[in-house]
């Protein structure tokens, strides 16, 4: 049994809690970041599997903060490559392209599912002008923007396969998060008039990545913070202490040992629900109750390796019928050429899931059988071709919107907020679907936070303002 003491903690070692772990030592605070998993990354991470590489799903690094590009690029050096992002949807058994182009759309679904798209969608433009729609779901947000025949056709069946939830069950929240500002209009103008703004996230054509895989952000972040400070990975944080108002201290458990670390200031990107849970003293009865009506989606990572120089030229597929058991392959090699040995390649294939679900429950051989047998009727893969498999579980990846769940998450961050020296940041932490670069921005202002005596969450409009602060330093 061992005791530390620092002047931060941070739980959590995904690219939010390293982000604010490398701001903080950067400035040369006395910090430790505490990981349960074996390295740091999380979601965000890269597994190497004999000569393989491959991330959690395949994640790509976009942002429109300018400040925080430079910053990683700086961290990063040579290792960014500039990927084309060429994704498509495969459905009905045709290809579809994402974003979607006119002609495409038109030769693909033939000229009867066109005009019924484009008479719904000028239906339903006039409907919302003479009756604001009520938006509460993502179904009603896609219908609203889309008209029911798109929804129908594309985004029913994909959502629900990714949620688990019927579309009037999900939030539009998610939508909010994911694809707004995205509508047929803007596809098609985007299709045909190649805009140099890229205003939407959505249609972006390039991104960075790291020619070894994304979870070398995560690894040279680890590497900066550890020439000054200590991450410890396999090391679980068991329980949280507080004094109802602040908390002093946190137990944590390794294979090997077990102790308690202090601090003076805590910063958490570990699955809210989780941090809840940890609390000693309890929560009061109505937070826990809050907690339980929150839910993450979880994924299972197959990934089959090949003899073959490339299965596909895309980066991602998208799967939407249910008759497939994955929703989106991605082929790590199509991102980085470094990612598997010359003349082979890999597919990675996504399943969306619960914890203790059927598909959760499927032993590894299982699930790599099947995405074999699935890969091969769709004319991706040869069976005598396959070299190796991996599996990855990923338990509570991805937050949950239920439509509702505002009341709950709301009740849960008020009670977190009475902790004058608590920071939650991160998709987990926050219970936010972030991307990659909005997650680094909640850690970084978390360090700013403390460096800086305050204790605020992050806006809109202070972005540009701290990112310029963080970068003159």
């Amino acid at each position: 049994m061992y005791r530390e003491k620092h002047s931060v903690v941070v739980l959590g070692g995904g690219v939010a809690g390293l982000s604010a772990g490398y701001v903080l030592s950067g400035a040369g605070a006395d910090m430790v970041l505490c990981e349960r998993g074996p390295t740091v990354g999380g979601l965000s991470r890269t597994v190497v599997h004999g000569d393989f590489r491959f991330d959690l799903g395949g994640h790509r690094f976009f942002t429109k903060n300018e400040h925080l590009e430079k910053l990683l690029k700086d961290l990063m050096g040579e290792e960014f490559v500039v990927t084309p992002r060429s994704s498509k949807i495969y459905l009905r058994g045709l290809y579809f392209d994402y974003p979607l182009k006119p002609a495409n759309a038109l030769f693909g679904l033939g000229i009867g599912t066109t005009a019924r798209i484009i008479l719904d969608y000028a239906y339903q433009k006039i409907k919302n002008i003479l009756f604001k729609p009520k938006i509460v779901s993502l179904e009603d947000w896609v219908t609203s923007n889309f008209g029911r025949t798109m929804f129908n056709l594309y985004f029913k069946e994909y959502s629900e396969k990714v949620w688990g939830l019927p579309c009037d069950r999900i939030s539009e929240e998610w939508v909010a998060t994911r694809i707004k500002g995205l509508s047929l209009t803007v596809a098609i103008k985007d299709a045909l008039f190649k805009s140099k703004s890229r205003k939407v996230a959505t249609l972006i054509e390039r991104f960075l990545y790291p020619e070894l895989g994304i979870g070398r952000i995560s690894d040279r972040f680890r590497e900066e913070i550890e020439k000054v400070n200590p991450v410890y990975t396999g090391c679980s944080a068991v329980q949280v202490n507080h004094d109802g108002e602040r908390i002093k201290s946190v137990d944590i458990m390794s294979e090997r040992s077990e102790g308690t670390v202090e601090g003076s200031q805590f910063i958490s990107s570990i699955p809210l629900t989780h941090l809840v849970a940890m609390l000693e003293p309890k929560a009061p009865a109505d937070v826990i109750r809050a907690t339980k009506e929150l839910r993450y989606r979880s994924t299972i990572i197959v990934v089959i390796m090949i003899d073959m120089d490339r299965a596909t030229d895309l980066t991602w597929i998208y799967f939407p019928e249910k008759k497939i058991p994955f929703g989106r392959i991605h082929e790590p090699k199509n991102w980085s050429k470094f990612m598997a040995p010359m003349g082979k390649t890999a597919v990675v294939a996504e399943y969306f899931c619960f914890e203790n679900d059927d598909t959760w429950k499927k032993q590894d051989h299982e699930l790599v059988i099947g995405t074999i047998k699935t890969l091969a009727g769709l004319g991706f893969i040869k069976k005598e071709d396959v070299l190796d498999s991996s599996v990855v579980r990923i338990r509570k990846a991805y937050p949950l919107f239920e439509v509702g769940y505002e009341k709950n998450y709301e009740r849960i961050i008020d009670y977190l907020q009475t902790f004058e020296n608590l920071q939650v940041i991160g998709r987990g932490g926050m219970f936010k679907y972030y991307n990659m670069d909005h997650a680094m921005e909640s850690g970084i202002k978390a360090a700013r936070n403390i460096m800086e005596g305050r204790h605020e969450t992050l806006e809109a409009d202070q972005k540009k303002e701290y990112m310029e602060e963080i970068y003159r330093k």
